[in-house]
């Protein structure tokens, strides 16, 4: 989440002492001293959350439809309320109530009680001092959400979440607001599912974003005001952490938060953080994990994107307006009061950025 101005120099901040620490800047002079960035403008946008004049909307995730590519949906956090479901028009397909849940990702053909489902797990903050993994399945023709039942996923405030795969078995990586890293087995063959913490890993402050590249076995993670780090995503890794790049307000201004994945082709593969401090996005080749550009949303018919917490890209046909894939990213200030998500086609990123095609 966003912090507002202030003056106390807190530790991540101790490197940039003579230039000033980026959030206690202007947003002029952070986009100033950060990497410059190219523009690209949203192709659509969804309704607003319901929780106006509130830091509500956070965390989309996306399933794309292999038979109807055009009739692919959205799921997307209110941290104050619940979950929506939109179509790609952005509008309201489903709600559900179900509290203070902070950041989403899902799975498809996942088997629920023997039967395959599209598999939503959200990171429940409902109680504060005891982290839960919120599961649901979403219904392909209806777009509705139905409830499953919940996990434990230790003690300690939820925040981010991320679904992958490792040797055989689904994975929760649930990320905790004090930067402790839950790895829980899902056991989703009974009339509830369960969950097993099979490892813990741990990053020193408050982190959110993450996602798993199930190719290579890694876990991305961002620590807010540090950078974006690297794990082992199998359940019998090593658990030290790798830094990929530090938020030294050039190519990530601080906060680091959101987290995606683009899983092209070999050699278009790559890892993408929001940047929140400058309002921009970085991109990491994954295959060496160095960095290659960073784009903005830029103000157009659906507006620009500010303060953005939880993105999210999936490559493949969305359609007419998303032939190559869909990118999409919470807009942390909305007029009206009430903030929503954009959406950005994958392919005007890569011609923005200069990325193969």
């Amino acid at each position: 989440m966003f912090r507002a101005t202030h003056f106390v120099l807190v530790p991540a901040c101790l490197s940039l002492v003579l230039a000033g620490c980026a959030t206690e800047l202007p947003l002029a002079e952070r986009i100033a001293r950060a990497t410059p960035a190219v523009t690209v403008v949203a192709r659509g946008e969804t309704v607003p959350v319901g929780s106006a004049n509130q830091d509500a909307a956070d965390d989309p995730a996306i399933w794309r439809n292999p038979a109807r590519p055009e009739a692919s949906l959205i799921i997307g956090t209110d941290k104050k309320a619940g979950l929506y479901a939109y179509d790609l028009n952005g509008k309201i397909r489903d709600f559900y109530d179900a509290g203070r849940v902070n950041n989403v990702d899902l799975r498809a053909n996942i088997l629920v009680a023997d039967t395959p489902r599209i598999l939503v797990a959200a990171s429940d903050r409902n109680d504060l001092t005891q982290a839960k993994i919120a599961l649901f399945t979403l219904d392909a023709e209806t777009a509705k959400l139905a409830p499953i039942g919940t996990v434990p996923a230790g003690t300690g405030e939820a925040y981010g979440i991320c679904l992958g795969h490792s040797e055989g078995k689904l994975y929760a990586f649930m990320v905790l607001k004090d930067g402790t890293i839950h790895q829980i087995a899902l056991d989703l063959t009974g009339p509830a599912p369960s969950g097993e913490i099979v490892r813990s890993l741990k990053l020193a402050t408050q982190s959110e974003g993450c996602v798993v590249d199930e190719q290579t076995q890694r876990l991305y993670v961002a620590e807010e005001d540090v950078g974006l780090w690297r794990f082992d995503a199998r359940p019998t890794g090593s658990t030290s952490p790798t830094k990929i790049a530090s938020a030294d307000g050039k190519n990530i201004v601080a906060d680091a938060e959101g987290v995606a994945l683009a899983e092209g082709p070999e050699g278009g593969r790559y890892i993408l953080v929001s940047s929140q401090g400058d309002n921009a996005y970085t991109i990491f080749r994954a295959s060496d994990e160095a960095y290659v550009g960073r784009f903005r949303i830029a103000e157009g018919t659906f507006g620009a994107t500010e303060e953005t917490d939880g993105i999210e890209l999936i490559v493949g046909d969305f359609g007419p307006a998303y032939p190559g894939g869909l990118f999409i990213a919470q807009d942390g200030i909305q007029a009206g009061g009430a903030q929503n998500f954009k959406l950005v086609a994958w392919d005007d990123i890569k011609t923005a950025v200069g990325l193969p095609r």
